[in-house]
């Protein structure tokens, strides 16, 4: 009898303890992302933009070895860490949520934005 409540103990203890874990890894999962989208230059020379197909806008930064000014205009595929959600204004004037990503990936897809 001590024997099933031991085994039931310790898959308990092994659930518990697996589980923040788990959710841990899956947070630090969510925050990698990848778009394909035209990229753009921002109102001063470090800021970039880059809007997915969807026509969601995401800020740019970059990181060494990462040149996203040699792509302005091109479609590109960025791949990078989401930092935080802030408001910005795009060309045409109005407020935009666009999410923030440190870029730590970039290749070309077309030299075109079409």
């Amino acid at each position: 009898m001590k024997a099933p409540l031991a085994l039931s103990v310790a898959l308990a203890a092994v659930s518990f303890l697996s589980s923040p874990l788990a959710a841990q890894d899956k947070k630090d999962a969510d925050t990698t992302v990848n778009i394909t989208g035209c990229l753009s230059q921002g109102t001063k020379a470090k800021d970039f933009m880059i809007k997915d197909q969807a026509g969601k806008s995401y800020d740019l930064r970059g990181t060494p070895g990462v040149d996203l000014k040699a792509h302005v205009g091109h479609k590109v595929m960025i791949t990078g860490t989401a930092m935080r959600s802030s408001k910005n204004k795009v060309k045409t004037g109005s407020p935009e949520e666009a999410e923030r990503v440190q870029v730590s990936n970039l290749s070309m897809v077309s030299a075109t934005c079409q």
